[in-house]
């Protein structure tokens, strides 16, 4: 059980990690390897962990390989909503979220939407863990009739 919640927190690690990569991307527009590598070698003091540095590139890039499908879902549930105009925080949130939901098997949709509203309630505004549950929520149950 130990082993079990350890890499749990490397995946909360994880997508802290990736959140800020994508912020990064959003603000420089470079991409996505150079924002890694330079926020990586940014970080090097601290030896991160190869496994959380991996699922970090793995969210990273898996946003960014989906994006236009995924800021698609996105728009379609995030009624009055513009993409463009949502909180940088909430967009990457709710992107990585919807990357989980969509492509990745191996994580329960619950842990994933779980996921994104923590770091909603820590990185954005008291409201964003709501709006983020709510989109999220709408996306599995999408995703869920399709299956």
């Amino acid at each position: 059980m130990v082993q079990g919640s350890l890499n749990m927190r490397r995946r909360t690690r994880s997508r802290e990690f990736a959140l800020q990569v994508l912020y990064q991307i959003n603000i420089t527009a470079d991409s996505y390897d150079i924002v890694l590598d330079n926020f990586f070698a940014a970080q090097s003091e601290e030896r991160i962990d190869e496994e959380i540095k991996g699922f970090t590139v793995e969210l990273v890039k898996g946003v960014i390989d989906n994006l236009n499908l995924i800021d698609d879902k996105i728009s379609l549930y995030a009624a009055n909503w513009e993409l463009e105009r949502m909180a940088i925080v909430d967009r990457n949130i709710l992107r990585l979220g919807c990357f989980e939901l969509l492509f990745r098997d191996d994580i329960p949709p619950k842990v994933s939407i779980n996921e994104a509203v923590e770091l909603a309630k820590k990185y954005s505004g008291p409201e964003a863990g709501k709006f983020v549950n709510a989109i999220l929520d709408k996306v599995n149950l999408e995703r869920n009739k399709q299956a």
